[in-house]
C-alpha cells in the first residue's frame, strides 16, 4: 500500500466497501480486483460477538487490556506506555487493524507555531461475520454526536446484545462506544478546543494487524521527526508565564507526571486555561481504563523515549504473525 493511502479515510472506506460487496455478491477474486484481506478466523470463537464473554470461556480469564490515549496538542500514550507529544498536522491513523480504523486529524491552532490540536476523530468498524456491517463514527470540534454517521445508536443486535452501542454523558461534547464484539471501549470528548480519544482493547485485537499497517500512532507513537519535547517550553511566545502555568496544573494534577507535563506544555503552547481539561480528562479515562493503578502515572521520562525498541514491540509483533498465520 503507498504510504499516502495510509491515512486517506476514502481509501480505507472503499477497500473495506469492495471487500464486502464481493463477499456479499459472491463474486471470483480472479481477474483485475484487488484480492480482499482474508479476516483471521481463530481471535473469536464460542460467542462470537461478546469478545469477554468467549475469551473467558475458552482461556479461563479475562483479556489482557491496552490503553491508548490521545489528547491536547496532542500528546499521544501509547499502548506500549510510551508517551509523545507530536508535531504532526493532518490525517494520521491512530489504529489500523482488522478489526478498527481510527483517524486523528489535526490543525494548526496559531499560526506560525507548531501547536495543533485534534479537530477531527474519525472511527471506521469494520464487517466482521454475523455480529455488525460496517458502522461509521465521526466527531468534529463543537460537535461530537451521541450516534453514529448513519443516526443511529446501537449495531448488530443478537441474542438480546448490541454487538456496538452509543451513549453520552453530555451529548454535543462526549460520546462513548462499547463494541462489545471485539471487547472494546472507546471514548470521545471536546476539552476546550480540542477534541481527545480514549481506548481500551484487548491486547490480540491491537496485535490484530499485517506488515502493511504499520503507521499507528496508538502502537508505533509518532514519527521520531514530528516529536517534541515536552520538558522544554513550547517554540513560541504566550501570554501566560511558565510559572503560572505550573501553578494551574499542581493544583488539578498533583502528580508530576506526563499528564501534569503535557498539561504545562499545553497552557504555554495556548495561553490558555482551559486547555488544562485536556490532561484532566485523559488521566481520568487512564485511570478507569487501567486496572493497574501503578501503571497509570507515568513518569516524565516516558515523553521523550528513544525510538521504539524490538523487544517492546516484539510481543504485538509475534501476535500479529500467529493471527495472519491462524487466518489463513
Amino acid at each position: 500500500m503507498a504510504r499516502a493511502c495510509r491515512g486517506d479515510l476514502a481509501y480505507h472506506s472503499a477497500v473495506q466497501g469492495i471487500e464486502d460487496l464481493l463477499i456479499q455478491h459472491r463474486c471470483p477474486r480472479a481477474g483485475p480486483t484487488a484480492q480482499p484481506r482474508l479476516q483471521p478466523q481463530g481471535t473469536l470463537s464460542g460467542d462470537s460477538c461478546l469478545y469477554e464473554k468467549g475469551f473467558f470461556t475458552r482461556e479461563g480469564r479475562t483479556p489482557e487490556y491496552l490503553h491508548c490515549g490521545v489528547f491536547g496538542d496532542p500528546h499521544v500514550r501509547t499502548f506500549n506506555n510510551d508517551f509523545h507529544t507530536c508535531a504532526v498536522q493532518g490525517a494520521w491513523p491512530l489504529v489500523d487493524n482488522e478489526y478498527l480504523y481510527i483517524q486523528a486529524t489535526s490543525s494548526s491552532m496559531r499560526a506560525g507555531t507548531h501547536t495543533t490540536a485534534l479537530t477531527k476523530i474519525t472511527i471506521i468498524f469494520k464487517n466482521w461475520r454475523q455480529c455488525i456491517d460496517q458502522q461509521l463514527y465521526q466527531a468534529e470540534l463543537d460537535n461530537v454526536p451521541a450516534a453514529f454517521a448513519d443516526g443511529s445508536v446501537w449495531s448488530g443486535e443478537r441474542r438480546g446484545h448490541h454487538s456496538l452501542l452509543v451513549t453520552s454523558q453530555s451529548p454535543g461534547r462526549h460520546a462513548e462506544i462499547r463494541a462489545a464484539h471485539i471487547g472494546t471501549l472507546l471514548v470521545v470528548r471536546q476539552s476546550g478546543r480540542s477534541l481527545s480519544l480514549s481506548l481500551r482493547s484487548p491486547r490480540r485485537i491491537v496485535a490484530a494487524f499485517g506488515p502493511e499497517q504499520d503507521l499507528q500512532l496508538c502502537v508505533w507513537g509518532c514519527p521520531a521527526s514530528q516529536r517534541l519535547n515536552t520538558r522544554l517550553p513550547p517554540p513560541t511566545s504566550s501570554p501566560l508565564p511558565a510559572a503560572a502555568a505550573h501553578a494551574h496544573c499542581a493544583a488539578l494534577l498533583p502528580a508530576q507526571d506526563v499528564y501534569y507535563q503535557a498539561c504545562v506544555f499545553d497552557l504555554i503552547a495556548t495561553g490558555d486555561l482551559n486547555a488544562s481539561s485536556s490532561a484532566v480528562a485523559a488521566l481520568q479515562d487512564a485511570q478507569s481504563m487501567i486496572s493497574d493503578t501503578h501503571r497509570v502515572h507515568l513518569p516524565p521520562a516516558a515523553s521523550a523515549p528513544p525510538a521504539a525498541t524490538p523487544h517492546t514491540l516484539l510481543p504485538l509483533l509475534l501476535l500479529s504473525m500467529l493471527g495472519t498465520l491462524t487466518g489463513t
